[in-house]
């Protein structure tokens, strides 16, 4: 692996990334907040060199982890099998210090399934058997690192922060999420879910802004892919088929 290598430069990203968020501080109603790309570095490090380390046709955005995925595992909707199974990522995970007594991270041994992670995994593990098969022209990433939780373990999304936090949170994010497309020079540009497309939208415009007529970067195509969280009722009713047509419809996938 090169010094300039995609993968080097996500992981450089990756460094710079919780560089800038360590200090940012939070108010209640968030009481805890984690960040996986520390207590988890290695798993989240060995998917970035295992499977980041190329350019993709297709770059896949989330919003930030679930509490039973990348909480745990450090892998983007790191549902727990389709780490260890699919991926072969099994590593030990350290503990977020403070760490909230109703959501304690477990790692590997964690027994509870991600949703959103087992939909989306489950897609991708079916259509492509090996995982190489996928990354080789896929990659997935959040654009927020940080889980928030409130006193009694409640879950609070990058979404729903006052704008005096989200702020430098998002700028950060804009800037780790550039990087990140630098990196690997995608095609497309999937959004899973109406927030990360808008994060996505707005990456591209600052990539039109940059060029001013230049034409130094490749064209790129944003799309979206219903987000499978079972708070989505339409998610609820198939969510690998839906999420499959959109695929196919936006040309990202043949039929």
């Amino acid at each position: 692996m090169s010094l300039d290598s995609p993968a080097q430069q996500l992981l450089a990203a990756t460094n710079s990334l919780c560089a800038e968020l360590a200090p940012l501080t939070f108010a209640e109603p968030v009481s805890y907040v984690y960040n996986p790309l520390v207590y988890a570095k290695t798993a989240h490090e060995l998917y970035l060199t295992r499977f980041g380390d190329s350019h993709k046709r297709v770059l896949m955005l989330g919003m930030n982890p679930g509490p039973w995925g990348m909480t745990q595992t450090g892998v983007p909707f790191g549902e727990i099998p389709a780490v260890r199974d699919w991926m072969g990522i099994d590593v030990a995970v350290e503990k977020p210090d403070p760490e909230h007594p109703k959501r304690p991270v477990e790692g590997f041994s964690c027994t509870r399934s991600e949703v959103s992670g087992r939909r989306l995994w489950g897609l991708f593990s079916e259509r492509y058997p090996q995982p190489e098969e996928f990354f080789a022209e896929h990659f997935v990433v959040n654009f927020c690192p940080l889980v928030f939780m409130e006193e009694g373990g409640r879950n609070r999304t990058p979404d729903k922060l006052p704008k005096a936090e989200s702020t430098p949170l998002t700028e950060a994010c804009d800037r780790y999420l550039q990087a990140c497309i630098g990196a690997l020079q995608p095609e497309y540009l999937i959004g899973v879910g109406g927030f990360a497309e808008k994060c996505l939208e707005r990456a591209l415009k600052a990539r039109s802004d940059e060029d001013r007529g230049d034409d130094r970067h490749s064209p790129m195509t944003l799309g979206r892919v219903l987000h499978p969280s079972p708070a989505s009722p339409a998610a609820n009713r198939g969510w690998s088929e839906a999420a499959t047509r959109q695929l196919v419809e936006q040309g990202v996938w043949s039929a």
